[in-house]
């Protein structure tokens, strides 16, 4: 028996097909049209002011009279050459490398426990509770750290001193402000990051559960045999989104904490930027190191869903 041949798709029957399939799903494309107008507005058009890192940007000039430095990576070794760029990068990294690592567990953890608990008053209470810190801004989560820490208000200094006769500066300390950061941001997104991985756990198949209960395992093992491995992917995609972030660190966090004492541990390449770029107006060297970092970023997610990729999971 002969095989049959199949035509090949011409040119025109494919851009039929393709109009087809739009139309066939038109009210999904329609719902999508918000976020694609958002993304070319808000995160493609603005990406034309990349050019200024590349230029004398003078304002009055705009961006495409103003003339190009010379040399062309002037504002980059300016940033490069600093006396304080490796400090900068240290602490940058080391902050964010800290919050990557010790804020994946909590959350995770905090869904495990509120998808095990069975009163349902309770699990509203406690989801209610840590997702509210959410919603608070740097500014007001500040007030807070100095009503407990405060070295002479504090409460907890309070507890301290009239147990040993002394306070402990938490906010001033270099020794102590890292761990602050950290510690106050696993605190603040808790419950978001919670959130997230408890929808994970609602699509995980409850035959699963059924099956392990018959064959005689415990709470602790279904979480370990199923319910992790039913989130990892999960896992993964939040850990690759969160690495291009690398270089971030927390401006807004850190811009309203920090303080001349512990410039040394919490200084970092946004906080530099807005204070020698953008309040001396020098918005091409801000551009070129946000440049830097978004390059720096892109690598970094690229890398890691490639190696993601080979351990079965992976965004794209």
């Amino acid at each position: 028996m002969a095989t049959p041949v199949l035509e090949k798709p011409r040119k025109g029957m494919l851009k039929w097909d393709i109009g087809r399939r739009i139309w066939q799903y038109r009210v999904l494309y329609i719902m999508l049209l918000p976020g694609i107008v958002y993304y070319i507005l808000f995160k493609y058009l603005p990406m034309y002011g990349v050019i200024i890192s590349f230029k004398d940007f003078r304002i009055m000039e705009g961006i495409m009279a103003s003339p190009w430095a010379d040399p062309w990576n002037k504002h980059f070794l300016t940033f490069f050459e600093s006396p304080y760029f490796y400090q900068l990068l240290r602490n940058t990294i080391l902050i964010s490398v800290y919050k990557l690592i010790f804020g994946i567990v909590p959350p995770i953890l905090m869904a495990i426990l509120l998808n095990e608990c069975r009163v349902r008053w309770f699990k509203s209470l406690v989801q209610t509770l840590t997702y509210m810190p959410h919603f608070l801004s740097w500014v007001i989560i500040y007030g807070i750290l100095i009503a407990l820490l405060s070295q002479t208000s504090g409460l907890v200094n309070t507890w301290i001193k009239d147990m040993t006769g002394s306070t402990i500066p938490f906010l001033t300390s270099p020794t102590y402000f890292r761990s602050l950061l950290v510690t106050s941001e696993i605190w603040q997104n808790l419950g978001w990051g919670a959130i997230i991985y408890l929808a994970a756990m609602s699509g995980i198949d409850t035959t699963l559960y059924e099956a392990a209960r018959v064959d005689g395992a415990s709470r602790l093992r279904m979480i370990w045999h199923i319910t992790l491995p039913g989130i990892r992917s999960v896992i993964v995609m939040l850990f690759i989104l969160n690495l291009g972030h690398i270089m971030d660190a927390g401006f807004g966090q850190i811009y309203v904490l920090y303080n001349l004492q512990v410039y040394s541990v919490a200084d970092i390449i946004d906080t530099w930027v807005f204070r020698t770029g953008l309040q001396q107006m020098n918005f091409s060297l801000a551009s070129a190191v946000g440049l830097f970092k978004s390059v720096i970023g892109f690598v970094l997610v690229l890398a890691s869903n490639r190696i993601a990729k080979k351990w079965g999971e992976g965004i794209w």
